[in-house]
């Protein structure tokens, strides 16, 4: 009898073992930025169980056996239900979505709001799902990108030497375009022309050239190949690679974050993400190293006073606690920046200011032009300014790469946490500590051999010929580590190209004689000029280039990596220059020119330019 009580005492346990269920955990994250997502409401249709992510996008939940299924739902973001099929852990990316607030009610208030017209990703960004007794209504729209701006992009054109034999332009390595072109593929869009800068495409990714020597801060590398978007045409490689830095020998670091806590910086791509890469860059910071911290929104003001890099809860406590919301007061955040920058200014030391913003600025001077003038006079107190562009739908991309310019500065844009870690880690001697100020190329082709020569990108760094040698005219800045590259597509003499057109003999210029020209077998040669970061006066170095042409086969993996690149950039624009250029072609090349690849940068290429070749394809 005994036997027959434990045998159904241990049934009846069990059976109440296994209606407790188990647990399901995971994390909620965004599916455009990979940042984690807090507040995610996560409710089990079965029990009717409701719990919200943490802080870190975290969750854990109680369902009574593998059939229940899970809602995540969010303010912003598309719903997702998903059925446990007998799992342990789920994780979870949901897509955001825009939509037009038909009524919002808060109990236990007499206030009310009703049309107000907002992308939820502010009011989402704002409440964190957390704030009880809030009732939300409203119907979805498929989000747009119109209030983004673009500089208007002239392609450069083939040029006859005999005309203009000098090409000349400020170095530059920005390389915000990418990022930013990679956002729209992954977001399933081609993205707009003109965002398609195709020189910061190539600029985006490092190569393996050869450093300076002699105490010089830059070094040049020339390669000659053939176009192959047209094997008729040659490829010209010019490259500038600044000399490297140990960490521990870079000089003290006087440094103001100036963040954008507008209205236009709510949401898990904007002020989140910034607060995660300025928190990335504390990490790299030492003791002589001080960072201030400058906040602006309808006003500016000082969230921080200038602080040394090795109090880093100090600093980071003090980022965590900023929040986005009001209009946007640019300028006057840019000056309180600088007037801060120049109090703590060190003699000999790296003075820079980082921006992070959408750069949606609305109050005050807010003009590409104002902005140039207030930036360009500020930029010769001997501020730097580094500008990080954040955020989607509202990205005012010509502003921040303007600042940037007149700011002797570079420009990227974060559209993810591992551009982030880019920018900030990997990269951070290159973006924040410059070697070499107002770089500029000149190229003078010789005739005898160019029939025709084409820059390829840089339409907004052009400079005309005599401002090489005027130091008062600005180029390009190089930081520790940075590489340069620019490519020249050339028409050889005696090859006929539709790219060419054509005119009448002139009756008064008077002819050269090819065959005295060609016996010095150079094909171009390639001047630069550069300053030291506190110097005024430039310093000028340059190489020749010869006639021969190394098959594309056999020159570096990094030329020829970067024709992928640049084959690319040509047919999202789709360029009236880009001949022959096909997506297959380049693809091919790029994963044979992939190398190492450590970061895996270049394996991502590939992936996007695969998805870019079945966005276009689906278009036809």
């Amino acid at each position: 009898m005994r036997a027959i009580l434990f045998v159904i005492g241990l049934l009846l346990s069990l059976g109440g073992h296994a209606n407790q269920g188990y647990e399901v955990s995971g994390k909620v994250v965004d599916a455009n930025t990979g940042t984690a997502l807090a507040g995610v409401q996560v409710s089990n249709v079965a029990t009717k169980a409701l719990v919200r992510t943490d802080d870190k996008g975290n969750y854990r939940i109680q369902v009574l056996d593998g059939k229940n299924t899970l809602i995540f739902s969010y303010i912003g973001y598309l719903e997702q239900r998903i059925a446990v099929n007998h799992r342990t852990t789920i994780d979870v990316a949901l897509a955001q979505q825009n939509t037009t607030l038909d009524e919002v009610v808060v109990t236990g208030s007499e206030r009310r709001a009703k049309r107000q017209t907002a992308s939820v990703m502010n009011v989402n960004a704002a409440l964190s799902g957390q704030v009880s007794g809030l009732y939300i209504r409203g119907t979805g729209y498929v989000p747009n990108q119109n209030q983004e701006s673009y500089q208007k992009i002239k392609e450069n054109k083939f040029i006859n030497p005999r005309k203009e034999p000098l090409s000349t332009l400020a170095a530059d390595v920005d390389a915000a375009s990418y990022s930013n072109v990679r956002r729209f593929i992954k977001s399933g869009t081609l993205p707009e022309k003109d965002a398609v800068r195709v020189e910061e495409m190539i600029n985006y990714f490092q190569y393996q050239v050869a450093g300076p020597k002699n105490g010089e801060p830059v070094n040049i590398v020339t390669e000659l190949t053939k176009a192959p978007w047209n094997t008729t045409h040659q490829l010209m490689r010019v490259t500038l690679k600044a000399k490297d830095i140990p960490t521990a020998n870079l000089k003290a670091s006087n440094l103001v974050f100036l963040i954008d806590v507008s209205g236009s910086m709510m949401g898990p791509g904007r002020l989140p993400l910034v607060k995660a890469s300025l928190k990335m860059l504390v990490d790299q910071l030492r003791a002589v190293d001080h960072v201030a911290i400058v906040t602006y929104a309808g006003s500016a003001g000082v969230k921080l006073e200038s602080t040394p890099g090795d109090e880093k809860m100090k600093i980071k406590s003090a980022i965590e606690e900023l929040e986005a919301g009001g209009s946007t007061a640019g300028a006057a955040g840019i000056k309180k920046a600088y007037e801060i920058a120049k109090q703590q200014f060190i003699k000999g030391g790296n003075n820079r200011i980082i921006l992070a913003s959408d750069g949606d600025f609305n109050v005050g001077e807010s003009s590409d032009e104002s902005m140039e003038e207030l930036i360009a006079k500020e930029s010769k107190s001997g501020v730097f300014l580094t500008v990080l562009g954040y955020g989607m739908g509202n990205l005012k991309d010509s502003k921040m790469e303007i600042l940037a310019d007149k700011g002797h500065g570079n420009y990227a844009y974060i559209d993810n946490i591992s551009e982030a870690r880019k920018a900030m880690v990997t990269e951070f001697g290159g973006t924040l500590f410059t070697v070499a100020k107002d770089v500029k190329i000149q190229v003078e082709f010789n005739p005898s051999y160019v029939q025709a020569y084409r820059l390829v990108g840089y339409e907004n760094r052009l400079l005309e010929a005599e401002d090489f040698n005027d130091d008062q005219k600005m180029g390009g800045d190089m930081g520790v580590g940075h590489v340069v590259t620019a490519l020249y597509e050339i028409v050889p003499v005696g090859v006929e190209s539709g790219m060419v057109g054509t005119v009448d003999p002139l009756k008064y210029q008077q002819q050269a004689d090819p065959v005295a020209e060609r016996r010095n077998a150079e094909l171009a040669t390639v001047k630069f000029r550069y300053k030291e970061p506190e110097g005024e006066k430039s310093k000028l170095q340059q190489k020749v280039i010869g006639t021969t042409v190394t098959e594309l086969n056999r020159v570096s993996e990094d030329l020829q990596f970067a024709t992928a690149v640049a084959e690319l950039g040509l047919l999202l624009r789709d360029s009236d220059f880009k001949q022959k250029a096909s997506f297959d072609q380049l693809i091919a090349r790029a994963k044979a020119s992939k190398g190492k690849d450590e970061e895996g940068y270049r394996a991502e290429f590939i992936r996007m330019a695969e998805n870019a070749r079945d966005l276009s394809r689906s278009k036809e």
